[in-house]
């Protein structure tokens, strides 16, 4: 299983990502759906080979063969999406906050799964590129849409475990650990 391989290549020191991997994949209450789609975004997000090349099968034998482009596509637009916002965001004139964007974007429109599933993926992926525009967009319409926090918290919960993850093995991997 993939999940073991990510936990046991983890070093001692990061005992604590081993746990919380287990947990936040293993023990989580998420459909399916909403789950391995949060997980496959945000091994695409985490930019890490290995954390992507050991999720990535599992991800895809838990989900349609829609839900799997779908999370994919989620990863691709909110890389472009959560730029794009951040900037405008950390730019100190406001001006550019009233122009219009000129980015295709359809496949938020019309992402080929349940609008709340592509949400949840959207706002994991936003929360480990950092954009607080993109984080309040996404949680807004969950909230809207009668989502409970908890399950937009364990969204963000699987994207920090699976982001520190990526990095400590990509870390541990240069230092020849």
């Amino acid at each position: 299983m993939a999940l073991d391989e990510l936990k046991s290549a983890l070093p001692d020191y990061a005992k604590d990502l081993k746990l919380n991997l287990g947990s936040v994949i293993g023990n989580s209450e998420l459909p399916q759906q909403q789950l391995w789609g949060t997980v496959l975004a945000c091994a695409i997000a985490s930019r890490s080979p290995i954390v992507l090349r050991e999720l990535e099968p599992e991800a895809k034998a838990n989900l349609s063969a829609e839900a799997y482009t779908a999370a994919k596509s989620a990863a691709a637009i909110m890389a472009m999406n959560n730029v794009f916002y951040r900037t405008r965001h950390l730019l100190s004139d406001s001006e550019y906050g009233t122009m219009r964007a000129g980015l295709r974007m359809n496949v938020i429109g019309n992402p080929g799964v349940e609008k709340v599933d592509f949400e949840l993926w959207s706002l994991a992926v936003s929360a480990i590129n950092g954009c607080g525009l993109c984080l309040d967009s996404h949680e807004q319409v969950l909230r809207k849409a009668g989502v409970e926090r908890d399950v937009i918290q364990e969204a963000f919960k699987i994207a920090s475990v699976i982001q520190a993850v990526g990095t400590t093995l990509e870390a541990e991997a240069v230092m020849g650990g």
